[in-house]
Order: structure tokens, then C-alpha cells, then sequence
């Protein structure tokens, strides 16, 4: 039975492991001892309480693991997949760290290391399904609507954050960058919204984001956009903050001391954005490719929408992005994916076959993407 190391016992990090561990000897570690105190009622899952910002500790943790699993916050993604790849361990990544993962291809293939990054819901599967299609047509444009929000809507933002709101407010103040004509186009975030409709939730908003990551440079497709989607108003109310110096990164002094503005803004969010314990929340994607197939015009649609598992408690956001990852865990323990060197999810899109299967794994945990296809 192979052994797998999740580092990571935050809500993703624990569903992952919750996940694997009906098949797996699977072991978390997390210095958050509730984190892992959740996990530990699970009589099949080892956990161990280990400071993960120190390198050794985290070559310690996976020294007899077969795969590992990085689960760690953002800030500390990029350290961490770096220890695991000097180790020698293959990797599939979520911390969506903001370091071009490229800067550690030539480490993982002088290791002889499998590492997908930014396996997730967004980046993720969005990218894993544009592989595909871009091996098998002439893919001419891509767009991907994306969000996570809660059921009940509350003013003024009408948000709520499953992660922590300094995550969110990156997005915010990030330029955004996408593809028209072929050529890099940078936007202001949160710019050139538009409204789409949706059936089982109604109107959304979309808005520019920093969200295409890897694709900006992998794939050469004339068109790629991606937007995320928050419920109708909500972004008047970020671009006033953001306008008013809220994000601002900047020191500033308040009474003589020191404070950096988003520092404080992200504080004063944690209670107005953190989830309540058990709130149902849905996770929202769609996507559309369209191109030319044995020189027809097609358009294919993926759709998902995926909402709080009452049963079992695990959030949607945990779930579309958990099973994204452990579903590419299969398909490297069973040899389906075998590219050694740094992989962002296209590329494992691009393999035939490994599409069908990560969504065939994803719905027997029902998370569903439903594909339709027009033909001009």
C-alpha cells in the first residue's frame, strides 16, 4: 500500500486526506493542532503536529512517503515544494504559491521528480480540460468563469472567503493579465465586468482576475481569458476599499506606529468573511472552447456546480479542489502520468485519457462537471 504525506491539515488538506486514506496509509502533518485534532477521529490517518516552514522538518516528514501531497498556505508553497523535490519525491501541489513554479523544472528533472502544481478547482481543472482539448483540435479561444460563494447573501460584500481574506484581496489588487489577438493584454483587477446567468443560482457578475498563471506562456491559443464570479454588487464595494487605501502595502504610521493598511483590512475580514461552521456554499465553473475540428467549428462547454456536502461536512471549495488533486495522486500512483520534471495541469491534460479518468474520479465523489458540444 502506498504511502502518502499530506502537508497541510487546512479544510482542503484535510478533505484530501480523508480522501486517500480509504485507499492509502496517509499521514498529515500541520502545526495548527485542531487542524489535526479533526483528522485524528479518523482511526486510519496518522497526524503529527510539525512546524512546516523549516525545510527539515519537512524532508523529515516524508523521508518513507511515496507521494506527497503540499497543502500549506501560499506564502510557504514555494519552500516547500522545493524541500520535497531535493528529497526526491513526487508532488502534487495546491499552495498556489506566487513564484513561477518553472524556476524548479530543472531541479525536479535532475531528481527524477514528478511535480504537478496548481492542481486545483481554478488553477486546475481549468487548465487540465484546456490540455486536452488543445491535443485534439485547433483550440482559438478559452474562457473560464470561476467562484466560490455562500448560499446566503449578506450586505454589504455578500461574500464569504474559505481561505484567508488576504488571499482574496491579492486578487483584488493584482493586474490581470489575458490573451486577445495573440498578444498579452494587462487590465486592472476586478475591470471589465459582465453578467451571466446561471440556472441554479441566477444572475452572477465576472470580473478580471489574475487566473490564467502558466497558460499565459505553455499554450499558444489567440484568445484565453479567466474571470471569477461574485454575486451582482460586490464589486463596488472591494474597488471602494481598494480606492480609499485599504490594500494599500505601504507603511503607514497611526499614533506612531507602523502598519501596513492591507495588513489591517485583512484582520478586520476574517470575522466579516469566514464561513460559519457547517454554512452551505457552492462552487461555480464555467468554461467554453472554441476552435476547429476536422475543419468544423466547435464549441465545447464544461460546467460545474457543486455545493456543501451536508453528510459529511466538507465545503465544496475543499471538495472541487481536493478531489482535482487526489484524483491526479491516482493517476501518478497508477502510472497514467508519468512526466517527470515541474507540470502545471495543462500538461497533464494534454496525456491521453487522463482527463476522462480525473473526471471520472471526481464524480463517483460527486463533484460533476457536465460537457456539452455545439458544431457550427
Amino acid at each position: 500500500m502506498s504511502k502518502i504525506t499530506v502537508l497541510g491539515a487546512g479544510m482542503v488538506g484535510r478533505a484530501m486526506a480523508l480522501d486517500l486514506a480509504k485507499k492509502y496509509q496517509v499521514t498529515s502533518f500541520d502545526i495548527n493542532k485542531e487542524n489535526l485534532n479533526i483528522l485524528s477521529q479518523s482511526s486510519n490517518i496518522k497526524t503529527q503536529l510539525t512546524d512546516l516552514s523549516q525545510p527539515e522538518n519537512i524532508k523529515k516528514a516524508i523521508a518513507d512517503s511515496d507521494l506527497v501531497i503540499n497543502a500549506v498556505p501560499g506564502f510557504m508553497g514555494f519552500k516547500t515544494t522545493k524541500a520535497v523535490i531535493e528529497a526526491g519525491k513526487n508532488i502534487v501541489d495546491i499552495s498556489f504559491f506566487p513564484e513561477d513554479s518553472l524556476q524548479l523544472a530543472e531541479l525536479a528533472e535532475s531528481n527524477n521528480v514528478i511535480a504537478i502544481v496548481d492542481c486545483g478547482v481554478a488553477p486546475g481543472m481549468g487548465n487540465i480540460i484546456l490540455g486536452h482539448h488543445n491535443a485534439t483540435m485547433q483550440v482559438e479561444s478559452y474562457e473560464c468563469y470561476v467562484g466560490g460563494l455562500p448560499f446566503r447573501r449578506t450586505l454589504p460584500f455578500q461574500y464569504k472567503a474559505p481561505f484567508s481574506p488576504i488571499d482574496v484581496i491579492e486578487e483584488y489588487i493584482r493586474p490581470a493579465r489575458y490573451i486577445k489577438d495573440g498578444k498579452i493584454i494587462t487590465m486592472p483587477a476586478l475591470s471589465e465586468p459582465e453578467l451571466l446567468e446561471f440556472k441554479e443560482i441566477g444572475t452572477l457578475e465576472a470580473f478580471n482576475t489574475d487566473g490564467l498563471r502558466s497558460l499565459l506562456y505553455t499554450i499558444k491559443i489567440p484568445n484565453m481569458i479567466e474571470k471569477t464570479i461574485r454575486y451582482p454588487g460586490h464589486i463596488e464595494y472591494v474597488k471602494m476599499l481598494r480606492a480609499a487605501g485599504f490594500f494599500c502595502e505601504k507603511e503607514i504610521k497611526v499614533k506612531g506606529t507602523s502598519i501596513k493598511p492591507i495588513d489591517l483590512t485583512a484582520q478586520l475580514l476574517i470575522d466579516k468573511w469566514k464561513l460559519e461552521k457547517n454554512e452551505p456554499e457552492f462552487t461555480i465553473m464555467r468554461i467554453i472552447i472554441k476552435g476547429k475540428e476536422e475543419s468544423k467549428s466547435v464549441t465545447w462547454q464544461y460546467d460545474l456546480f457543486d455545493r456543501f456536502n451536508e453528510k459529511t461536512g466538507i465545503s465544496s471549495m475543499a471538495r472541487t479542489t481536493g478531489y482535482a488533486a487526489t484524483s491526479a495522486v491516482e493517476l501518478i500512483l497508477n502510472g497514467d502520468f508519468h512526466r517527470k520534471g515541474i507540470n502545471p495541469p495543462e500538461f497533464i491534460g494534454a496525456e491521453k485519457g487522463c482527463l476522462e479518468k480525473m473526471l471520472n474520479y471526481q464524480k463517483e465523489r460527486g463533484v460533476i462537471y457536465n460537457v456539452s458540444n455545439y458544431v457550427a
